[in-house]
């Protein structure tokens, strides 16, 4: 049986008969998941019902670190899930709303050379419940503004972990949390970032065409991107940017193309150049990232100035790109650092 924080309305509805209760209750229990409630706390069901729900995978998380940044408000969520598995969530404050950036797996197997997340491979795929979770735990942390219905207004899958990997899952949540009983966000408020499982975003094509897809690129050649990401030995840029301006032509949605700038590797005027001439004809926004560094990686980010000229040299040659503004360097904004950091002090405190 699914978790509780799995199931849509039809299989609420499906349980409820089960539980020989009325049909209303189950549009109750759905008003109680959507705000992650679990059935302790579920007031206007009848206690035999809730002792009836307690016996049923919950499929929840709870907050068990924040930190806040001083710079720009931005926040880091350490999420304790059931079995627990540690997993992180960053809340991005922007003028048009607010961001959650979710994981959709514990650690993850992809092995890119500059993310913290790989470090330990993929522990497991986190369930659409979960996903859900996190959101409701972080608006039960952060109510809504005044006048605002609720704390997240948009949400990005780029935490640890990656979402075509965990496919039928993140598929799921996509469904669960768009839905009109559920949280009602917007796929058009959501992006789904891949470092490149090409089949699966031909497939994405007809499961999910409404989120913006969001490609981690970093790098102008295959050379370059096969000594970063590893993923790229089995899935090359060709048919990875095939089908990425496959996706854009049949959505009508722009890709947008993450680049994380790294000295001495990708951040060249001629590496602008030829990423230039890769994305020619592709409906795109480069997104630039200076590489927030990992400690246990050897590689180093690039000055202002150096991304400022990377950037210029796009634009010369009629790519639309923009570098984006770094949130969270104070609070260990990369992935999967401060899930790191918890995991060693836990077993260091075994030991």
């Amino acid at each position: 049986m699914a978790s509780l924080m799995s199931m849509d309305m039809a299989e609420l509805s499906a349980l409820i008969d089960c539980l020989g209760e009325p049909r209303f209750r189950a549009k109750q229990l759905k008003e109680w998941l959507n705000r992650g409630i679990r059935p302790e706390g579920m007031t206007n069901l009848p206690i035999s019902l809730r002792e009836k729900l307690s016996n049923i995978p919950f499929g929840g998380a709870k907050i068990v670190d924040r930190r806040l940044s001083t710079k720009d408000g931005t926040a880091k969520y350490l999420f304790e899930l059931e079995d627990e598995n540690l997993v992180e969530g960053v809340l991005m404050r922007y003028h048009y709303g607010n961001t959650l950036c979710i994981s959709t797996q514990v650690g993850c197997r992809m092995g890119c050379s500059f993310c913290a997340s790989t470090l330990e491979g993929c522990v497991r795929n986190i369930e659409p419940g979960e996903m859900l979770s996190f959101i409701a735990e972080m608006e039960r942390s952060e109510p809504p503004a005044e006048g605002r219905e609720r704390t997240v207004t948009n949400i990005v899958l780029m935490g640890s972990g990656e979402p075509l990997d965990n496919y039928d899952n993140t598929v799921r949540f996509l469904q669960l949390v768009s839905d009109q009983q559920g949280m009602r966000i917007s796929p058009r408020n959501i992006s789904l970032s891949t470092c490149g499982i090409v089949p699966r975003i031909y497939s994405l094509i007809e499961d999910a065409p409404h989120v913006t897809l969001s490609i981690s690129l970093h790098a102008p050649n295959d050379g370059i991107r096969s000594q970063l990401m590893p993923i790229n030995k089995r899935y090359g840029m060709d048919s990875l940017l095939k089908a990425a301006g496959h996706y854009a032509e049949a959505t009508g949605r722009r890709i947008v193309i993450e680049y994380a700038l790294i000295e001495g590797v990708n951040s060249r005027d001629e590496h602008a150049d030829e990423l230039s001439s890769r994305l020619r004809g592709i409906n795109c926004h480069v997104n630039l990232i200076p590489l927030n560094p990992v400690k246990e990686r050897n590689l180093e980010t690039v000055t202002r100035e150096r991304a400022e000229k990377f950037m210029a040299r796009l634009e010369a040659n009629r790519i639309s790109a923009t570098i984006r503004r770094e949130m969270g360097a104070d609070i260990e904004g990369a992935c999967g650092q401060l899930r790191r950091r918890v995991l060693t002090e836990r077993q260091e405190g075994k030991a």
